[in-house]
């Protein structure tokens, strides 16, 4: 046992030596460092490691070793040359910025004589509707076009994507069409868009065709909110700050909503989905279009049908657009809209993908398609044909 004084024992540990001694656990194991400020490459190190002169690379590691360099003041003082090859990712984000830089910097088309009301509609839910109305409106108003966008869905997904609040008690569609509220005084800028307004939708709509069943010529509302419009008819009328198109994006049926468009409408846009089920309910739409311009508006006629949702790998997509063209010819066009990510993320930022990342393909297809449809401002319209359209799958 011990005496009580010393570290030693019957545990047959070491008697702890009599004088100084160094930091010890006690346990007979080694002694514990030297204070890390006397280390010699501790960053408070007075005494800098010396390095080869003709080594730069050698020089900074040396100093950096050494606690020479303390600062990125210092550190910008070294003659040291680095090499960074571009990645992927720093290429990306150079073409992305450059293609914003470059969308504001797109040259201007040519401006239609008069404003050009297009209907965009298609009863089968799904094909691309909302989606190609805000990116096709965006992407006239970055070629210099001067563009209303007006919601007729009472989802308010148009709305949504241009950012533009759609909640209940803010002016909408619902108050241009049941209250007769001057289509001036509900529309509202685009937030990330110059040359853009909105007419939003909110859930009221969905009531509209219900409360406008007993109105005298009640499928005439939206043709005399957009006949009401001093911003709505030809240039001399209208003058130089007249809107140069108006598309109107309509729900997906075959309602009085739809109909309101149609009479109101000049142009018809069809989305169609590049796939057979799309094929079915368009000689319906068709049918609809042709009693509308039979009974009500004579002048409307199927301008465009953009085929979306192409997916190149496979051979359904490339027999439905090849039928599609077989029957309609030059009302197609020529741009396809391609699967895209980036398409169906933007609405979720509030914003199209033609300012949400228009370096990519989905945005850069939009683009090609809008300015086809700025294009047929000089071309004759034809009408649509009505031959029906095969039974089957396409080959």
């Amino acid at each position: 046992m011990s005496d009580g004084t010393g570290a030693s024992g019957g545990l047959g540990w070491p008697d702890a030596p009599s004088g100084p001694r160094e930091f010890s656990t006690g346990l007979g194991w080694p002694g514990e460092r030297v204070p890390p400020q006397e280390e010699p490459t501790s960053p408070q190190a007075t005494e800098a490691v010396e390095a080869p002169a003709d080594d730069a690379v050698s020089r900074e590691t040396s100093a950096l070793a050494g606690g020479r360099v303390r600062t990125a003041a210092d550190l910008s003082e070294l003659a040291v040359t680095v090499h960074d090859e571009t990645t992927p990712l720093a290429r990306a984000a150079e073409h992305s910025v450059l293609a914003r830089m470059g969308a504001r910097a797109r040259v201007a088309m040519p401006r239609p004589e008069s404003t050009r009301v297009m209907v965009v509609a298609n009863q089968k839910g799904g094909v691309g509707k909302t989606t190609s109305t805000v990116n096709v409106a965006a992407a006239l108003a970055q070629l210099g076009q001067r563009v209303l966008v007006v919601d007729l869905d009472p989802q308010g997904n148009a709305s949504t994507a241009l950012g533009t609040p759609h909640h209940r008690g803010v002016a909408s569609t619902y108050d241009a069409l049941v209250d007769g509220t001057p289509l001036a005084e509900v529309a509202t800028p685009a937030a990330d868009l110059e040359n853009l307004w909105v007419v939003p939708a909110t859930i009221d709509l969905a009531g509209a065709e219900i409360e406008l069943v007993s109105v005298v010529a009640r499928e005439n509302r939206l043709a005399r909110a957009l006949a009401s419009h001093p911003g709505i008819g030809s240039a001399d009328v209208a003058g130089d700050d007249r809107f140069d198109y108006v598309l109107i994006d309509c729900p997906p049926s075959l309602g009085l909503l739809t109909l309101n468009a149609l009479v109101a409408g000049a142009e018809v846009m069809i989305p169609i989905q590049a796939e057979y089920y799309a094929l079915e309910g368009l000689g319906q739409l068709l049918e609809t279009i042709e009693m509308v311009r039979a009974h009500l508006n004579p002048r409307l006629t199927v301008s465009s049908i953009l085929i979306t949702m192409y997916d190149a790998r496979t051979r359904l997509a490339a027999g439905v657009a090849d039928e599609v063209r077989e029957h309609f010819a030059d009302q197609v066009l020529k741009t396809t809209i391609p699967r895209s990510v980036r398409v169906s993320e933007a609405p979720s930022y509030g914003q199209t993908v033609m300012t949400y990342d228009p370096a990519s393909p989905g945005a850069l297809s939009y683009l090609e398609a809008a300015r086809e449809v700025a294009q047929q401002v000089t071309q004759p319209t034809t009408q649509p044909t009505t031959q029906p359209i095969t039974e089957g799958a396409p080959r």
